[in-house]
């Protein structure tokens, strides 16, 4: 019943300290301060997409957020592939079709590396988030112990029931399922599993609501109320937003990929490892397309792909020029308004309490 739903999402605000139950989802690149400042004003969760921020960042990031959102925040990392196999001739084929879209790309541009993953968790810890999130595994169980000590909650992030129940087992206390509508990066604890395991978000999500015992948080393809309020029909008890939010201005996107989230239609995204070397949905770009093509070569692992595509990445954004940017965007990017981040969580959730009052 709507009413049964309303009370879910009620309880869960009531639990996190939230007036809405509208998470900011944790985008590594796209969540500067400025977009958790103003959804934690609205009532909703900020959040830091953390993947390629050193420990000084972090916590730089976290304090910014606290001195001007007065709010808690989510703070989210990788769990760490193991280190990938190189193909010095894979490698080569990638860097010559490279230099057809951007500058030529050297042979040691591969060796890209992560940031020390341990000094980040360090880093989050001593940010003290009000919430720590995982996505792509699940974090070792001494630093579970570590992190609930601190007070902190974890959100584990899962693609399939399987990963939403190894994740409650570990301990985490909420599950945010993500759809295969969502921009960015998928989350499969599997890197080899992340295109055949793909399961739309409103076949997941009633499914690991009835596996689990915990809380979960919808994520994947939801832009407007209509999405919000079938996904709290569907068991959510909050859901996250990525895409959604990407065109408001305290977002700072590049203006060609703004735009084009918002003309973009649902089968204008695809799949791909062309830009990092693990799976995710983007705008479908000519460079995305190209690379996705039969006769293009076959990306490399992540992160050495990557850093062979770093050059093009960076150039594009310098010249605002989306058909080589890597523009990351879920399958109802089209739904994304250009507002300000404050207005469209409002109006997320007053549309959803009408739609199921």
């Amino acid at each position: 019943m709507p009413n049964a739903a309303l009370a879910r999402a009620e309880a869960f605000c009531k639990a996190y300290d939230l007036r809405i139950p509208i998470l900011l989802a944790p985008m590594a690149g796209a969540c500067p301060p400025s977009l958790s400042i103003a959804v934690a004003k609205a009532g909703g969760l900020g959040a830091c997409g953390a993947l390629l921020m050193q420990p000084e960042a972090i916590k730089a990031w976290a304090s910014e957020v606290r001195a001007g959102g007065n709010g808690g925040f989510q703070i989210n990392l990788w769990i760490p592939d193991p280190p990938p196999r190189r193909d010095p001739s894979r490698e080569a084929a990638v860097r010559k079709f490279l230099a057809q879209w951007g500058p030529e790309v050297a042979p040691e541009a591969g060796d890209a590396a992560p940031p020390d993953f341990a000094a980040q968790c360090e880093a989050m810890l001593e940010a003290g988030p009000t919430i720590i999130s995982s996505i792509m595994g699940l974090y070792p169980p001494a630093f579970v112990e570590r992190m609930k000590a601190s007070g902190a909650r974890w959100f584990a992030t899962v693609t399939s029931v399987a990963e939403a129940m190894n994740a409650a087992a570990a301990g985490a206390d909420a599950i945010v399922a993500q759809g295969m509508e969502a921009g960015g990066h998928r989350g499969a604890f599997d890197a080899a599993q992340a295109e055949s395991r793909m399961v739309g978000l409103f076949s997941l999500l009633p499914a690991v609501v009835d596996a689990v015992n915990i809380p979960v948080i919808a994520a994947g393809g939801i832009a407007d109320s209509r999405g919000v309020a079938a996904a709290l029909l569907l068991g959510a008890s909050a859901v996250q937003v990525g895409t959604g939010f990407l065109r408001s201005p305290e977002a700072k996107l590049p203006a060609a990929w703004a735009d084009a989230i918002g003309a973009s239609a649902p089968e204008q995204t695809l799949v791909t490892r062309a830009f990092s070397g693990r799976a995710g949905r983007s705008l479908a770009t000519a460079y995305a397309r190209a690379a996705t093509a039969p006769e293009a070569p076959a990306p490399a692992p992540y992160p050495v792909q990557r850093g062979l595509t770093r050059a093009m990445r960076e150039a594009a954004v310098k010249s605002n020029d989306i058909d080589r940017m890597q523009a990351w965007a879920g399958q109802s990017a089209g739904l994304a308004r250009a507002r300000p981040a404050g207005e469209i969580a409002t109006a997320l959730w007053e549309g959803a309490q009408a739609l199921l009052s």
